[in-house]
């Protein structure tokens, strides 16, 4: 079925095009449907298949900051199985917040649809709620990834120099100087942004399948270890007497990898067809990640060799075994497109970050004035929200000096606060459904009669994760071994609820229309 079939013909074209940045058939569709949702189209849709595909698609690198996490704590074992159990739940979590994005493709995403799925009378609260769990999702995601990526710079400095030791202010400095390289990019125009990001999905994936296979090249049949290890061998070293616990440990690394799962629904106002380009690339992004994901892990475990030697002098373990393996030129030089990869999941993260803080402001949600949601004239992008992303990520970077802990535990809230916000769209849709004052217009990408049964599972499997995302990782619990991301995520919800009913419900009543009276009576009639 088409767009136009799916949406209906537009009735005042002159209405639309005056709407929209192009006058193309799949412009003035989107524009249109834009235009029913609430909001006049201010970017300029730059974003085809592919550049949207490849915005949604993080992978390498993700595993390549998280894999120490799960070989430590549970062992080979937990690696694997954990990163297919995860993979397989987290395909609920994708097809069910692709079917909510496309049926709202907006630059506010699952915030915007949030409110819209519940009556008129909660829409401020859920809307408020939501968007500051989003947002607080998403700005630690910048700030932890940078600072991962970071991290793994440094660690190939200790490879390449080994008596060098990486020291909080190196890393600290070297993480400013990262965020104001991603702060410059993303001021460029959209298609800047969208030539950018044109081809990063065959890096991810090409450098993914050139590990796998230079790994297994460069492994001796009789140095690998044999499927009754890997899928078997559990290594419990969390310190918690339960093993089960500890294997668990594993859907750590599959739950920080495949987290953010609704970026690509903040750029719809950038891409073309964004009803079906944003949420099939979310879904594909998720099945890809999870398969390709998986077998890069069990050939990390075949040729880890002592795993108690593990994760090395570097702190990581993916470029400890690549570095035994491929020797220090060989593992310098495939490190080198995984740090690419991780600069370009910055990037596009920031881009997203950026595109969300632009629509809560639009919507009055900020004390700014609006500030916050206005585009540059000359690239049409939020430049202004770019850099007030930055600046906070900064800030969370700063913790680094008062304690490591507490700046993990800062950014460790990140999948934490983006799984709880994606809960409530998904859910006031099903609790709120036939309601008089909710409609909810399936998109293109809708799941008809599973769709029930798919959303029952991710309700379950998302607070089972968020559960184990809390859970102190290593016992006895001290002041530095605790996890904080749940008791932090919390205490700034409770702080903006204070400020919600102190001040924000005076000027914030839900998702705020920027069409004129005579542009919402037009559509009126679409």
């Amino acid at each position: 079925m088409s767009d136009v079939e799916k949406y209906g013909e537009p009735k005042n074209e002159a209405m639309v095009g005056e709407l929209g940045n192009s006058t193309s058939t799949d412009t003035v569709d989107d524009d249109a449907l834009l235009a029913k949702l609430g909001y006049k189209s201010e970017f300029i849709r730059e974003f085809g298949n592919l550049e949207t595909f490849s915005f949604a698609m993080s992978m390498t690198a993700s595993i390549a900051t998280t894999f120490t996490t799960p070989l430590s704590l549970g062992g080979v074992a937990s690696v694997v199985w954990c990163w297919l159990a995860g993979s397989i739940m987290n395909l609920s979590l994708g097809a069910s917040i692709a079917e909510i994005v496309s049926a709202y493709p907006t630059a506010g995403g699952l915030y915007t649809a949030s409110a819209e799925l519940v009556p008129r009378a909660y829409r401020p609260i859920v809307g408020w709620v939501t968007g500051y769990l989003n947002i607080l999702g998403q700005i630690a995601g910048v700030a932890s990834t940078e600072w991962g990526l970071s991290g793994m710079i440094l660690g190939a400095v200790v490879v390449c120099r080994e008596n060098y030791v990486i020291s909080n202010w190196h890393q600290f400095l070297l993480f400013i100087a990262l965020l104001t390289m991603h702060g410059l990019l993303n001021s460029m125009p959209t298609a800047g942004l969208a030539r950018t990001t044109r081809y990063f999905v065959f890096i991810n994936i090409g450098s993914a399948f050139l590990i796998i296979i230079t790994l297994l090249a460069t492994t001796s049949r009789a140095d690998m270890h044999p499927g009754s290890y890997i899928f078997t061998e559990v290594s419990n070293g969390s310190g918690w007497p339960s093993n089960g616990l500890a294997v668990m440990m594993g859907l750590l690394s599959v739950q920080w990898t495949m987290t953010d799962y609704d970026a690509a629904a903040h750029i719809s106002e950038e891409v073309h067809r964004a009803a079906i380009a944003a949420p099939v690339a979310i879904f594909v992004a998720v099945l890809n990640t999870g398969m390709i994901g998986w077998i890069l892990n069990i050939v990390l475990c075949i040729c880890a060799g002592d795993v108690t030697e593990l994760p090395g002098p570097s702190g990581n373990a993916f470029l400890g075994i690549m570095y035994l393996r491929m020797g220090r030129a060989g593992a310098m030089v495939l490190w080198a497109f995984v740090c690419l990869v991780a600069a370009f999941t910055v990037q596009t993260a920031l881009q997203a970050n950026s595109r969300t803080v632009f629509a809560f402001s639009r919507d009055g949600a900020f004390p700014d004035r609006g500030v916050l949601g206005r585009l540059n004239r000359k690239t049409k992008t939020p430049i202004i929200a770019v850099w007030f992303v930055v600046a906070i990520s900064m800030l969370m970077g700063v913790l680094s000096f008062a304690s490591l802990t507490a700046v993990n535990a800062i950014f460790s809230m990140c999948a934490v606060a983006l799984d709880l916000s994606y809960l409530i769209p998904v859910v006031s849709r099903r609790i709120f459904d036939g309601h008089s004052e909710v409609k909810f217009s399936p998109g293109p990408f809708f799941m008809g009669r599973w769709g029930y049964a798919v959303n029952v599972i991710m309700f379950f499997w998302t607070l089972f994760e968020v559960t184990i995302l809390a859970f102190p990782a290593t016992y006895p619990l001290t002041w530095n071994t605790f996890n904080y991301s749940a008791p932090i995520t919390i205490a700034v919800m409770v702080l903006s609820l204070i400020w919600y009913f102190a001040h924000g419900k005076r000027y914030y009543d839900g998702p705020r229309s920027n069409l004129t009276h005579e542009e919402r009576e037009s559509v009126k009639d679409m």
